[in-house]
């Protein structure tokens, strides 16, 4: 792109190729140059680095060996000291000598190997009649190599999606060799060689624009020199083949570069600094030093890393910033450091649980370290609490997932030790262990592992199991990874077990889910369609049919054949199956994906239920992101009630199904006979999993129920743990954490021409704090009990903040540990809440105060910074780095100011000073003068537009969006904002009672004037009338205050400015009626809101709004009911009337009215237009089928439809749904 700041590095030189034998021959480089650019092409221009260039000189001059035998270039070999990244240099000048000449062939095509790899070359071949000399182009295919120079690290756990690499591209390297060879009596001279490798990236899809590498490397033939040399080397090894080899990389992190001789007391002081600095808040400025801490900690060795230890672990701050961060040393050395800390013992259990499974996790998956991970699997401590044995087991599971990704067939021996544990646990009746056996084997995914699995599952095992519910559930989901990488042997297990009619449902929908894990093909998923037809579980086929519903409208590219099966299916059930409603199992599936960006989402419900429950048995949700051609599989929780639901096996009395107040106190009932649940089983369970690897799971025990019953009881006493708590909050507490955590390091190297390697990496790490100091003054203090709190008045003076910090980098470009030069997007957001108030609690009173001081400085609550970069950076003088702004700094006025309320002010001048560059100022903001306190959205943005269809270049350019709490100019001087909220019996003014018994005359009036709409029939109008009647009578009832709420600006001893709000409400036979009242307080004043509601038997809604000048200004009612008469369908009636409103809420309901056709259009809605009321939105509902709606939304000017909307009702009534729970086999499925 023109016009964009770039960066860039050259390096000259003289070769010297000396024979020492037939094929054998010698290398020797002088007069070494290394420059770099950073700037603007046409404006910069390279620059030396002479001290880069002295290091690198050093180097190079000293001798290399290669053999060349027939074009080939082959073991090259070096001095000992020689790192390889000098060697990897040598090996893109040798590149230019690996080249198949045959002279019998205008063009041909070879596998050969060079510094890319294993690769297919395309050669094509000119002679020049007059000179005889031969032009050889040769074309390089990175895109069909065998043997790759690339590799990935950090997204080991991400699936790869080989579907949406087929629709784009986020990286397209092309690389051309030019020579031109002079015949001679020995075969052929080269004398000139050109290389040109031409590289796009995109974080999306290269169509949608992207950033462009550029290698050129070029060789002239200087001299032949028949004469021959002393020769004088010492020792050589051998560095390997032409074939780039990539160097260990962990510790040249692409985005800094920093000296890292002798790190230890570099990472020891940048700890203690970022411990003080964010010792009460998250200081954004810091954050980025833990990338250099984490770049140190991977170059200390282990005793470093136990000195630091043993510095750090007295002190609390310290101790725990270091633990958050060690976990980065990803080899042998921080297995060592882990192993020493459960030999000794000093490491508490939170610590190990938080600690030892981010390290884990981020270790490398080599044999050699997953070997050594298996001494954790056998320590003492290990097993000293259910929560570390878990970890570490849940943990080793998740490596071994991650060494299978890289070693391909993966080895039983590194999941040995968990099918050891599942055998024996098997052997003993140990179910705490088999499920957490399978567990870490669902983890491990490891395809040797099915035959153990099969043990536990009923239908497949050799011998006959009988297994509790959750051991099964946990069997079947042990094959949730195994699905990918042993399909077959997955599809024959699960089909199997979802054939068996006498399992539990539960068992038979999850071996459901797993089969469609593994991507069936047509054939199979029209077999399980063909079974489904002749079911008779209704929650099974429910279940599977809104699976089957869910996948048919998939859009990801992993479910493009998938979805097309499913669609067949849905087809084929939907007469059978499309009318069970909600009350029955269901799975549910949103999903979404964008070509141009090659990025998407899908989000999953699973409810599992039974024929003898109301509730859910087990529920699930889980997310996934699909990026690039990689699907990541982001958090995954679930829950299961296999204990609680024996308290509703019986079913639930008084339970009706309307979910109205009545139903949740039936529950209520049902749930406080818990203590009969027996002691031994889980009443609850619950599971978390990222990326796909479960990392934690509890029980939720009776015994566990019963000690906080016991602690929070008004009879516990001082023996209760909460005692102590408010005994330590009426001293005064103080409580502080922070969590470093470095949420991905995703890189991705891939070797260039020039023997230097290009990097595509991402990191995104976070800084989390909180901070909280409360002081409580109760009066009168409990003495006995904890109930007598209930009698006191309690003072809560608290003051703290919580916040995170996140900081996003994406490199792009060379990256060794000599040098950097790249195209760099940076982003940090620090989001915090601070807070300092005081509250007074009343229970008796039921009167809760809260103070809040005044707004003094302005606060970000959320904030959002990027750029992107060219960037350049050598070791020798890191100080001197260079970030130029990809996009130049110009000046320029389109800037915008808003205030709401509702001045806008705009600058004088429109003009762009340069074309094609957008850079537009916002600030928007809404201001309280009674409150001194304003609310302000800013952002600022610098674009170059002319590109403006390509996604890429929506985020090129420096972007700062901004939330912010202001101070601003009050009515008068404001000390502190007191907010009250007062539940008990309370007078009011006369004012107060006046405006009421206005609001109820008026509300008398609107009743008298209300009539359904002139297409109801009359005995709706009746029925209507009749509701009339019995609000006019209730509206003479006596109306009690149910709420109070005051929000005062405070002002010494002069009177307060704000608003009080009162809530009535009015006590009637079938009618729920209550009224809103609130007043601005203050002088020369008022404005009043007063909101009439009434809620009538279940069928009829309405409110009634004014406001203005003592209510009289403004005015809006709203309707819904709903009606079926006899003969005709379910309808539901809706209708918002207004009377008159400001001008600011007209212009908003004209904008969002424009808005409407378009969206509508996209929800699949016909637009009609007809002139309607000018004054009112209506919209009707009618239920035209079991599991389908018509929709008819009636605005001014036109008017919106749909028919045969899918929307799954429920059953008539909760009897006819209970008795369906009870026939799990029924023949009949016409009831819905």
């Amino acid at each position: 792109m023109p016009n964009l700041a770039e960066s860039g590095a050259r390096i000259s030189c003289k070769v010297k190729i000396f024979g020492v034998s037939a094929q054998t021959f010698l290398l020797q480089l002088s007069d070494l140059a290394f420059e770099e650019f950073n700037g603007f092409p046409g404006k910069n221009s390279f620059t030396a680095a002479p001290k880069l260039t002295q290091r690198i000189a050093a180097q190079l001059v000293k001798p290399f060996m290669f053999d060349y035998a027939s074009g080939h270039v082959a073991d090259i070999r070096a001095s000992a000291e020689i790192p390889d990244t000098i060697v990897n240099i040598v090996r893109g000048i040798l590149g230019f000598f690996q080249v198949t000449v045959k002279t019998t062939q205008k063009y041909y095509e070879l596998e050969e190997t060079g510094i890319h790899g294993k690769c297919q070359s395309s050669y094509a071949t000119e002679e020049n009649v007059e000179t005889k000399d031969m032009t050889i182009t040769q074309v390089v295919d990175l895109n069909n190599c065998k043997e790759k120079a690339a590799i990935y690290r950090g997204m080991a756990t991400a699936v790869l999606d080989k579907v949406a690499k087929q629709k784009g591209e986020s990286v397209i390297s092309t690389v051309r060799y030019v020579y031109t060879v002079k015949p001679t009596a020995e075969g052929g001279l080269i004398t000139k060689a050109q290389g040109l490798e031409q590289q796009h990236f995109s974080p999306f899809n290269v169509k949608g624009g992207n950033f462009k590498m550029q290698a050129t490397k070029e060789m002239v033939l200087l001299g032949v020199s028949d004469t021959a040399e002393a020769l004088t080397f010492g020792p050589l090894e051998s560095k390997g083949s032409l074939v780039y080899k990539f160097v260990e990389a962990e510790a040249y992190v692409p985005i800094l570069m920093q000296n890292l001789e002798n790190p230890l007391p570099k990472a020891i002081e940048l700890v203690k600094k970022l411990a003080e600095a964010n010792k009460y808040d998250i200081d954004s400025a810091t954050t980025e030093d833990a990338i250099k801490v984490y770049q140190l900690l991977r170059v200390i060795d282990y005793e470093g890393l136990e000195a630091m230890w043993t510095q750090f672990k007295g002190n609390e701050e310290y101790r725990r910033w270091f633990l958050d961060m060690v976990v980065e040393v990803s080899d042998a050395r921080i297995l060592k450091f882990f192993e020493s800390r459960f030999d000794a013992g000093d490491v508490t259990v939170a610590e190990t649980v938080e600690t030892f499974v981010l390290a884990m996790n981020h270790l490398r998956p080599i044999p050699e370290l997953v070997e050594m991970a298996k001494m954790f699997l056998t320590m003492p401590f290990s097993k000293s609490n259910v929560y570390v044995w878990h970890t570490v087991v849940l943990s080793y599971g998740s490596l071994v997932y991650k060494h299978c990704n890289y070693y391909t067939p993966c080895p039983v021996s590194a999941v040995q030790p968990l099918l050891d544990l599942a055998t024996e646990s098997l052997r003993t009746g140990n179910e705490t262990n088999i499920v957490l056996a399978m567990k870490a084997l669902g983890n491990a995914g490891h395809p040797g592992s099915i035959k153990t699995i099969m043990r536990f599952l009923p239908g497949v095992s050799a011998t006959p199991v009988d297994l509790p519910p959750p051991v099964l559930s946990a069997a079947v989901q042990s094959m949730r990874l195994i699905a990918a990488r042993d399909p077959h042997s997955v599809q024959d297990i699960t089909m199997t077990l979802f054939l068996q009619k006498d399992l539990p449902p539960e068992i038979r929908m999850l071996a459901f889910v797993i089969l469609f894990d593994t991507k069936p093909s047509m054939a199979l998923v029209t077999t399980v369609t063909a079974h489904l037809q002749e079911e008779k579980d209704l929650h099974v086929a429910s279940f599977a049919y809104s699976f089957l519903k869910s996948f048919a409208r998939s859009s990801t590219p992993d479910n493009v054949f998938l979805s097309s099966a499913c669609n067949v299916a849905v087809k084929i059930l939907a007469p059978k199956f499309g009318r069970l409603s909600f009350y029955y199992s269901k799975a549910l599936r949103m999903d979404w994906f964008n070509d141009d960006f090659l990025i998407g989402t899908a989000a999953e419900m699973l409810m599992l239920r039974s024929a003898t429950n109301t509730f859910p048995t087990e529920f699930m949700v889980k997310g996934k992101f699909f990026f690039i051609g990689r699907i990541l599989q982001l958090l995954e929780l679930g829950i299961s009630a296999e204990g609680i639901k024996e308290l509703f096996s019986t079913g639930i009395p008084g339970f009706t199904g309307d979910l109205g107040y009545s139903d949740f106190q039936a529950i209520f009932s049902v749930l406080q006979n818990w203590e009969i649940l027996p002691n031994d089983k889980p009443i609850l369970s619950a599971y978390t999993r990222a990326s796909g690897q479960e990392w934690f799971y509890g029980d939720i025990k009776k015994e566990f129920i019963q000690d906080i019953i016991a602690a929070v009881s008004p009879s516990a006493g001082k023996e209760s743990p909460l005692w102590g708590m408010i005994e330590n909050l009426q001293r005064g507490v103080s409580w502080h954490r922070t969590k470093a955590f470095l949420t991905f390091e995703v890189r991705y190297f891939q070797a260039t021409t020039l023997g230097l390697p290009l990097e595509i990496s991402k990191y995104y790490q976070s800084i989390n704090g909180i901070t909280v100091n409360a002081k409580a003054t109760i009066n009168p203090p409990p003495a006995e009990r904890i109930g007598e709190l209930l009698g006191s008045e309690i003072l809560l003076e608290t003051d703290g903040f919580i916040g995170v910090s996140k900081d996003f980098w994406v490199f792009y470009g060379i990256n060794t540990e000599l040098f950097q030069c790249a195209t760099e997007f940076k982003s940090k957001s620090p989001n915090g809440i601070p807070w300092n108030l005081s509250a007074k609690i009343n229970l008796r009173e039921k009167k809760f105060e809260l103070d809040i001081p005044v707004c003094k400085k302005e606060v970000s609550l959320f904030s959002i910074n990027s750029n992107v970069y060219a960037v350049s950076r050598n070791t020798e003088e890191p100080a001197l780095a260079k970030m130029t702004p990809i996009i130049p700094n110009v000046k320029d006025s389109n800037d915008e100011v808003i205030k709401v309320d509702p001045t806008v002010v705009r600058p004088e001048s429109d003009q762009f000073l340069t074309p094609n560059f957008w850079h537009p100022i916002t600030k928007l903001c809404t201001e309280s003068n009674i409150y001194g306190t304003g609310l302000c959205v800013e952002s600022e943005l610098k674009r170059e537009y002319y590109h403006e269809e390509y996604p890429l270049y929506y985020f090129l350019g420096y972007t700062y969006m901004a939330l912010k709490v202001t101070p601003v100019q009050a009515i008068k001087a404001v000390d502190k904002i007191h907010f009250e909220v007062n539940a008990g019996p309370s007078t009011h003014p006369d004012s107060g009672r006046q405006l009421l018994e206005t609001l109820r005359k008026l509300s008398k009036e609107a009743i008298q004037r209300v009539s359904l709409s002139s297409d109801s029939s009359s005995s709706a109008r009746g029925s209507n009338h009749s509701n009339q009647d019995s609000r006019m009578q209730g509206l003479n009832s006596t109306p009690q205050a149910v709420f109070n709420i005051k929000a005062f600006a405070i002002s010494g001893n002069q009177k307060p400015d704000g608003y009080e709000a009162s809530i009535y409400y009015t006590p009637e036979a079938n009618t729920k009626s209550a009224q809103l009242i609130m007043s601005q307080v203050g002088e020369d004043t008022n404005w009043k809101m007063c909101v009439d509601t009434i809620v009538h038997a279940h069928a009829e809604a309405k409110a009634h709004v004014r406001w203005g000048a003592e209510c009289q200004s403004y005015e809006m009612s709203m309707r819904g009911e709903t009606t079926q008469l006899p003969g005709s369908k379910p309808t539901l009636n809706a209708k918002v009337h207004w009377t008159k409103i400001p001008d600011t809420m007209a212009k908003i309901g004209k904008r969002i009215e424009s808005y409407v056709p378009g969206i509508a259009f996209l929800l699949g809605f016909s637009q009609q237009h007809e002139r309607n009321s000018g004054q009112e939105v209506s919209a009707t509902v009618v239920a035209t089928s079991a599991d389908s709606i018509d929709v008819k939304i009636n605005f001014p000017e036109y008017t919106v439809y749909r028919q045969a909307v899918p929307f799954p009702l429920p059953p008539p009534s909760f009897q006819e749904l209970q008795q369906d729970f009870r026939n799990s086999t029924i023949d009949s499925f016409g009831r819905a």
